[in-house]
This record gives C-alpha cells, sequence and structure tokens, in this order.
C-alpha cells in the first residue's frame, strides 16, 4: 500500500513469514490496538499535519520523505514569518504541527530528529521572539449556565444537551472526555471511560493521558440544576442500557440513535448556548463566538468552586496546581499575602 497522509505505514508481517488464519487473526488485532494509540481527534489533527506539509513541501519543488531536518527548519520558519498574506501560525500551532509530522514519519517506520540543530535552534528563537499568553476561553459561571440550560426544550435533545452541560460542568471533563463516556465497563471498544449512579451521586471513570483517574459528582442542592438528575433523565427517557452515553437523536427528536457524538459537537452546544442566553453581550457577535466553547466548562468550575485548591486540581485532573491555576479566571491573586506572612 502506498504512502498517503491517509494510509501510512501499516502494522504488517515480516517479509519472509507466511500468513496463515492464526497470524492474520493476530494481524488484525494489533492493527486494532495500533488505531487506539491516540484518540481519534488527535489522529485526526496529525492527519492534517501531515496533508499541510506534503502540500507545503509540493510548493517548493522537495519531497517530504525521508524525514529531513533542514527541509522541517524551513517549513517551521514559512509557518511562523510566511510572505505574503499568508497569516503566521502561533508558537502552540507550529509545536502541534512538530508533533504530527513526528507522528507521520514514525507510522511510516521513520524518524523525525527534532533535537537537530536545524529545528531546535529555530524554534528556540521561534518561542523567544513569537511566544505570547495562550487565548483563554471564557469561563462559564453557575449564574450563566443557569441562563444557557434555559434556552434549551424539554424533548429528548434538551434533555440530552442538558445533561452534557451539567455533567461536563460539574465534573469538569474535557470535550473528548464527556462524549467518550460508556453506560458501564467495557460497553465497547472506542470508549475512554464509565459511569456508576450510585446513591451520592456519579462515579465517572476515566482514561486520561497520564492513566486512570475517577471523578466523583455529587448530587445538586435543586432540581433543575441537579447533574445527576440530568443525567438520570436523559438515560430513562433515551432508553440507554448499554453503550454511549450521549448519542444523537433523530431527526424528529423522538428517539435515540446508536451513534456516539463527537466532540465537536460539546463545543458547538457551549457556543449556541452561550449565545442564545446572552452571555457577553456587551460585544459583537462574532467575537462572542470565538470566546466560548468546550473548555468554558472546565474553567467555569475551577473559578467558581469556593473550595480548596486541591479538590479542584484532582477534579480537573491536573498534575500541579499551578495548570489547574490557569483555568481559574479572575481568581483572588491576593488572597494569601505572602508579603504581610513575612513580616513587611
Amino acid at each position: 500500500m502506498p504512502h498517503t497522509p491517509e494510509n501510512p505505514a501499516l502494522i504488517a508481517l515480516p517479509a519472509d513469514v507466511a500468513g496463515s488464519g492464526s497470524l492474520d487473526r493476530l494481524l488484525d488485532t494489533a492493527r486494532g490496538y495500533a488505531d487506539h494509540a491516540v484518540a481519534e481527534t488527535t489522529r485526526r489533527a496529525y492527519v492534517r499535519d501531515w496533508a499541510a506539509f506534503a502540500r507545503w513541501c509540493r510548493l517548493k519543488g522537495a519531497d517530504p520523505l525521508p524525514p529531513s531536518p533542514d527541509l522541517v527548519g524551513l517549513y517551521i520558519t514559512d509557518l511562523a514569518a510566511p510572505v505574503g498574506k499568508t497569516r503566521a501560525l502561533s508558537v502552540a500551532s507550529i509545536e502541534r504541527r512538530l508533533a504530527g509530522l513526528s507522528w507521520n514519519y514514525a507510522q511510516r517506520g521513520m524518524r523525525l530528529d527534532c533535537r537537530d540543530r536545524h529545528i531546535a535552534s529555530v524554534l528556540a528563537g521561534i518561542r523567544r521572539r513569537h511566544a505570547r499568553p495562550p487565548a483563554q476561553k471564557e469561563a462559564i459561571g453557575p449564574d450563566d449556565l443557569r441562563a444557557m440550560l434555559a434556552t434549551l426544550d424539554h424533548d429528548l435533545r434538551g434533555l440530552r444537551d442538558r445533561a452534557m452541560l451539567l455533567i461536563g460542568f460539574a465534573g469538569a471533563l474535557r470535550r473528548s472526555e464527556l462524549v467518550g463516556l460508556d453506560r458501564a465497563k467495557d460497553d465497547t471498544l472506542d470508549g475512554n471511560g464509565w459511569v456508576e449512579i450510585l446513591d451520592a451521586g456519579v462515579l465517572v471513570t476515566l482514561r486520561g493521558k497520564t492513566g486512570w483517574r475517577a471523578v466523583e459528582i455529587a448530587r445538586g442542592s435543586r432540581d433543575a440544576t441537579c447533574p445527576v438528575q440530568a443525567l438520570d433523565r436523559w438515560l430513562d427517557f433515551a432508553k440507554i442500557e448499554v453503550g454511549p452515553l450521549f448519542t444523537a437523536v433523530s431527526r424528529d427528536g423522538s428517539r435515540a440513535l446508536a451513534r456516539r457524538l463527537n466532540d465537536r459537537h460539546v463545543a458547538r452546544l457551549v457556543q449556541r448556548t452561550a449565545l442564545a442566553a446572552g452571555l457577553r453581550a456587551d460585544l459583537p457577535e462574532a467575537e462572542r463566538r470565538t470566546l466560548f466553547a468546550g473548555h468554558s466548562l472546565r474553567a467555569g468550575l475551577a473559578s467558581s468552586a469556593e473550595i480548596d485548591e486541591r479538590h479542584v486540581q484532582k477534579q480537573l485532573g491536573h498534575a500541579s496546581a499551578e495548570m489547574t491555576r490557569r483555568y481559574q479566571r479572575n481568581r483572588d491573586r491576593s488572597r494569601v499575602n505572602l508579603s504581610k506572612a513575612a513580616g513587611l
């Protein structure tokens, strides 16, 4: 099979080994495991990264194979300082492109040495000259969330979206984590976790970047905003007993389908309901639209929960408190006064 962005080198039997029924079965299983080595959203991004690089190489009369640190160094230079009206990419986007190229070369049995001076020194210069604080999405507070919930209908689709917003907020879940949940353990091959509904609330077990973690979502103080009650209603009316937790709904809104929602649905849902609720109405609509996304839910819980920071850090699944603080918008940065504590 030829090397293409969509079809990198497949896992195959050694050339000197003859195929057989049992070996072919193992080969299919190995390819299945390899397909799940990275998240689907990451895979799609990496495929786009390779397509962009291959297109750039064609325009420059170069070949993307085999890997050439000299060529990649020129490529990231063009991304940071393009000629003409092409928009320059941010440092984070350039770093992501490099990760995508490294992954694509690895799938083809090759290695891109990003520590080579043609890449490392150029990237260091790009960081030094162009790095700036990352743009942050607007945090959604509890009052904002209640206003967003009020814009939803009370049909099956509205029940699903209400449960997604509340579970996503209370669990501080990433959008991929939210749509990757199953009703129970081992329900699907593509799931990244499952839920258990207990008397005290919902226990969410997630497979994250650093292993498995448990997220506890307690029952709320009001029926209208209780995440557990919202999830119960969705599961009851949608008749979901097995498989993906959040699925598509039929066009007429009468029944839940078997198809799992993708993570883009979460971003669109947050954005649509935030605009419908009139959040940040002081800004033009085009600007408001860029403020809200799936991360607005995680930032909302981190910023709104008046509780010891360690509990927020645990809920978000961060390894460091500093990462958690990046999600805390408008937090009281002077609450701990080290100057006074030191006797000044």
